[in-house]
């Protein structure tokens, strides 16, 4: 999936480096690795051009991977004029198969491909990327087609069984080219060649730190809001409670959090969210008891857009009728991502799923946005949070959609489901915490379908409801595998909940990854 939002600008004192998506499963974690050598990183789509590339002044440019070959008819290409702005580029896999197919190389069919762990041999000193790493090292491959021959000035320093060019560059012209992936951890010095790109090939700044964040963020906020008000709409998740934080230490007592209990929360979210952020940090809270107005918006909706839509819809709605209790708001803080702004769609991408916060927001709301987060991935707002002293408890809780357990029932959201499953899915989330599994899951839930299924308690047949345990590991929720758990605990999962949650006879576990689906189940 291609994905190339503009979020905001980072501001001079921060070197950027632009990431060129051709359709790589991976153009996100190169941005994120790019960012870990404090540099920030942007993505931007192929059909961007040399002109709107030089005004955006990036000191490096990094060419992603992709599914299709140079050969194919309409393969992505970039606007030759970017070879001519003197910015440093790497191309990676597809990206470096296309800087020798522009640049007067020749690219084709090396008799197989390579997919998986290869073993790379560096010829002479490596330059630039490769120097002082080993002579022989594992990389990760994943290619059908290979650099046969280097463009003019293109020199070759490294090469594999089957692609004679597997790393190039050349100094003068700043181009630089590597068929491997070193954005993924299978290639142990991939990092490195990342941080001999951006840091040694483009001069880049690393001023990208937690700090500076901060820094620039505080000031962004303070110029945009003046001496007005915010209202900063409060779900108990990280993302919201780092943007509420964030947001506080730019306006201090100018901001009211707004706690909706939309009936639609885990069990005792409500509690635990008024205890930690009115009681322990000092932030003005006001709760807001919206659950049957959510309820009557959901009566008779099953389709998952028309949810999320739905829900986002209201949650203005009722933004806005709290506003009567915050004199003078005109502003809305929310705790959007960069990947919520991704999954929902933009000029360039498609819609995976519209985020209640993006996608699903109407066109009339009468607030202005301040989204501090926008630019930043899952694992950069937890960073953030510590830094910014929130307690564990809040900046490591597993991501929770804002629409809350709407999008974790199949079919008709009602009362009566929403209680079956905020049991279950506490026995989810507390047997995985007595497992010692919190840190290494990603996300755990369990949902209710929408269908009933035959079984036996008690020597009696039942037809109750299935539930389903999802769990996933992760780095930024763009990518996911499905949690390994131990048989013994899912057998403790299903086991309490088939004995403690009523009109519940059978528990599966989801054993797919993302893609091809998503996290949620809707």
């Amino acid at each position: 999936m291609n994905a190339h939002p503009a979020p905001p600008p980072p501001g001079d004192e921060h070197d950027t480096v632009l990431v060129v998506d051709f359709g790589a499963q991976y153009a996100q974690l190169i941005a994120r690795r790019i960012r870990e050598a404090h540099v920030y990183s942007e993505i931007v789509p192929p059909t961007v051009t040399a002109a709107e590339i030089a005004a955006r002044r990036p000191v490096g440019i990094v060419f992603s991977g992709g599914p299709k070959s140079v050969h194919v008819e309409g393969a992505p290409r970039i606007d030759p004029g970017v070879y001519e702005l003197g910015i440093p580029i790497l191309g990676i896999c597809y990206g470096a198969q296309l800087i020798a197919h522009q640049t007067g190389g020749r690219v084709d069919r090396s008799g197989r491909g390579e997919y998986g762990r290869t073993t790379l041999v560096v010829d002479g000193d490596g330059g630039t990327l490769l120097h002082d790493t080993p002579a022989e090292q594992p990389v990760w491959m994943s290619h059908f087609d290979a650099i046969v021959e280097p463009g003019p000035g293109q020199r070759p320093t490294a090469h594999t069984a089957d692609a004679p060019v597997a790393a190039f560059e050349d100094v003068d012209r700043g181009l630089y080219g590597v068929q491997f992936h070193p954005e993924v951890v299978h290639t142990p010095h991939g990092q490195q060649v990342l941080e001999r790109f951006v840091l040694d090939a483009c001069g880049a700044r690393p001023t990208w730190t937690m700090a500076s964040i901060i820094d620039t963020s505080v000031d962004a906020i303070r110029r945009r809001v003046g001496d007005g008000r915010a209202i900063c709409g409060l779900s108990g998740g990280v993302d919201s409670a780092v943007a509420a934080a964030l947001v506080h230490r730019a306006l201090g007592d100018r901001l009211t959090c707004v706690f909706v209990d939309t009936g639609l929360l885990r069990l005792h979210e409500g509690d635990q969210v008024v205890e930690t952020f009115h009681r322990h940090l000092g932030m003005e809270l006001v709760t807001v008891d919206a659950a049957e107005r959510f309820f009557a918006a959901l009566e008779g909706v099953t389709e998952p857009e028309a949810k999320r839509k739905a829900i986002g819809e209201l949650f203005i709605r009722v933004f806005e009728d709290a506003r009567e209790q915050v004199e003078g708001a005109r502003f809305l803080v929310q705790g959007t991502l960069y990947p919520d702004v991704i999954e929902s769609g933009t000029a360039h991408a498609a819609t995976i799923k519209s985020h209640h916060n993006v996608g699903g927001l109407p066109d009339d709301m009468d607030f202005e946005l301040v989204e501090p987060l926008r630019s930043l991935f899952k694992d950069e707002v937890r960073t953030l949070g510590t830094e910014l002293g929130l307690p564990d408890e809040i900046v490591w809780r597993q991501p929770f959609p804002g629409p809350g357990l709407a999008v974790r029932i199949i079919g008709e959201v009602t009362p009566d489901k929403v209680a079956t499953l905020q049991r279950a899915d506490a026995i989810v989330r507390e047997e995985l915490r007595v497992a010692g599994l919190e840190r290494v899951i990603w996300q755990s839930f369990a949902v209710l379908a929408d269908i009933r299924t035959v079984g036996v308690m008690g020597d009696e047949r039942t037809y109750g409801w299935p539930v389903i345990v999802r769990a996933v590991t992760s780095e930024d929720a763009m990518t996911a595998d499905w949690a390994r758990i131990p048989h013994e605990v899912l057998e403790a999962i299903s086991s309490r909940i088939i004995n403690e949650v009523a009109g519940v006879n059978r528990v599966a576990y989801d054993i797919t990854s993302k893609p091809p689906g998503t996290i949620e189940w809707e």
